[in-house]
């Protein structure tokens, strides 16, 4: 005869061993709390304080976009095309041979519209494309003078349909297959983007701390977006502080890597240009700040995707031990890393095709071309955020398993006495089936 110290519940578990595991359960809670909790205060309060203000903003440039007087931008849709002998042509040598796009304008009939080399190179404009061009036929009025070259010329594509239509296709299909948690996962997305537009670009251009900007705004993101997409949870808060230590890691790998490997910003055709624009911002700083926000996605990935597996399995093996479970967890940890390495080398790699494309048909020795301007930044922010979500997933996993060891439900789910003999059997024939083999 078993000795008991109290009445057995439907979970298979004594009263005391009860309280003994809300006991516990309190206290993996209050312990997550009084982590997060202060960083969650001092990302709010870090971000109050730097908040860039309007007094002290760049101020405001025109944008390289925006028409002179006299001149105007608008937009209509593409009749007919054609390759014509124009009497002066956009570099002004008379007789060149012109491709012409006839589009349509509400109010002013058919104007012919000029469309440069380069476009035509790269694939043409078509009849029924919709593009924006330059409107200089207002010139002669303002200067006084004859107008002299093209007056219609092509200056892009609008893209707007095709592109709302893309967005509406992805919302639909987020939508459809994670219902309700994907609605507010777009939704965070849009306060991610917030915090981009109104704190993190901003106070960049203030002159601010790269590496401060970087990381409350960062913090600010991963504490809004975890939260409202997945429900304030231990599985949650779990995956938070994972995500955390990796945007640590990561934000100091960025801040050593960009001065050691003298990572100056100034290879971009934009750097001189933002440089002109602001006063004080560091284009190294840039980078810096870009290297921690470019791993967000992916860190937040691994570490929500670690945490859920470590409660899932959890689940289906309430009684398993502590080192089982993490060890069991972290082999599907590998297999997340292996794959988000290639992921992360993908993404960049596909981004910087053209800069891949121009290096590889330079002449120049492969190490050379591998650290060279054009590559080095891309290259360290591979290396970077591919480190701060390594060492992430080990760290998460820990916490997953303290976690959910100390909150979790182990008896949940009443299993009948002959079902747990039928599986303990089915456990010990697999086991002598593996020795056998």
């Amino acid at each position: 005869m078993g000795h008991s110290h109290g009445p057995v519940d439907e979970t298979g578990l004594t009263r005391p061993e009860l309280r003994r595991r809300k006991a516990a359960r309190r206290r993996a809670v209050v312990l997550l709390s009084w982590i997060l909790g202060p960083l969650a205060l001092l990302t709010a309060v870090a971000m109050v304080l730097m908040f860039p203000g309007a007094d002290t903003a760049p101020p405001s440039v025109n944008s390289p976009y925006s028409a002179a007087p006299g001149a105007s931008i608008d937009s209509g849709t593409v009749q007919r095309t054609a390759t014509e002998d124009c009497a002066v042509s956009s570099s002004g040598n008379p007789g060149s041979s012109c491709f012409i796009a006839y589009t349509v304008v509400k109010g002013l009939g058919e104007v012919p519209v000029l469309v440069g080399s380069d476009i035509v190179q790269a694939g043409g404009v078509d009849a029924g494309d919709t593009i924006s061009y330059l409107n200089l036929s207002g010139l002669a009025a303002i200067t006084g003078a004859d107008h002299v070259g093209p007056t219609y010329v092509f200056m892009d594509f609008v893209r707007t349909v095709p592109m709302g239509l893309l967005a509406l296709l992805y919302a639909v299909v987020v939508v459809a297959v994670a219902r309700w948690r994907g609605l507010r996962a777009m939704v965070g997305l849009v306060g991610a983007f917030g915090v981009l537009a109104w704190f993190v670009l901003p106070a960049l251009a203030q002159g601010q701390s790269p590496l401060w900007v970087a990381l409350v705004g960062s913090s600010a993101i991963m504490f809004g977006v975890l939260y409202f997409a997945h429900g304030f949870s231990a599985r949650t808060s779990t995956a938070l502080l994972g995500t955390l230590f990796g945007l640590g890691v990561t934000a100091g790998l960025a801040a050593w890597a960009v001065d050691a490997a003298a990572l100056t910003g100034t290879s971009g055709h934009n750097a001189y240009q933002l440089l002109n624009m602001t006063e004080g911002m560091s284009l190294s700083g840039m980078i810096l700040c870009g290297l921690v926000i470019s791993g967000l996605g992916v860190l937040n990935d691994v570490t929500i995707t670690q945490s859920s597996a470590v409660w899932e399995m959890y689940e289906l093996a309430p009684h398993t031990s502590t080192r089982d479970l993490f060890t069991s967890a972290m082999r599907i940890g590998r297999d997340h890393i292996a794959s988000t390495v290639y992921t992360i080398a993908f993404a960049y790699a596909g981004s910087a095709l053209p800069v891949l494309l121009m290096v590889s048909l330079y002449d120049q020795p492969l190490l050379g071309a591998l650290t060279g301007v054009e590559l080095a930044e891309e290259i360290v922010r591979i290396l970077v955020g591919s480190i701060g979500l390594v060492l992430a997933i080990p760290v998460t996993t820990a916490v997953a398993v303290a976690v959910v060891k100390a909150t979790g439900r182990p008896a949940a789910i009443a299993v009948a006495p002959s079902v747990q003999a039928e599986t303990v059997h089915g456990e010990a024939a697999n086991h002598q089936l593996v020795e056998h083999r």
